[in-house]
């Protein structure tokens, strides 16, 4: 018996080829699925929007965590270490002009 490898085709079209920029991610989870939201924040603009929503059964959330730590590894392999950074609390100051009674 031979073992043959399915091929899957993958189509990509130009509206999600050209990707959406996102700076936040806010990751829920319930006991079925992992709800992962991008959101875009601006600088100077008080209000955020959601640009994407992605729902995740938990092993494909935990693939998804082994391929991004193997992706960061290889990137980190090629260029050098990734610096982390704290995230600041809400809300975020782009140095944009703040708010003044």
């Amino acid at each position: 018996m031979e073992n043959q490898q399915q091929q899957l085709d993958i189509e990509l079209n130009e509206d999600v080829a050209e990707g959406i920029y996102s700076n936040l991610a806010i990751i829920s989870h319930s006991n079925t699925e992992f709800v992962v939201d991008f959101v875009r924040i601006m600088p100077g603009v008080p209000k955020a929007r959601v640009k994407s929503r992605i729902v995740l059964t938990p092993q494909h959330a935990k693939r998804l965590l082994v391929a991004l730590q193997d992706n960061i590894q290889k990137f980190e392999d090629g260029f050098g270490e990734i610096e982390s950074t704290e995230m600041p609390p809400f809300p975020m100051n782009f140095g944009g002009p703040t708010a003044q009674a």
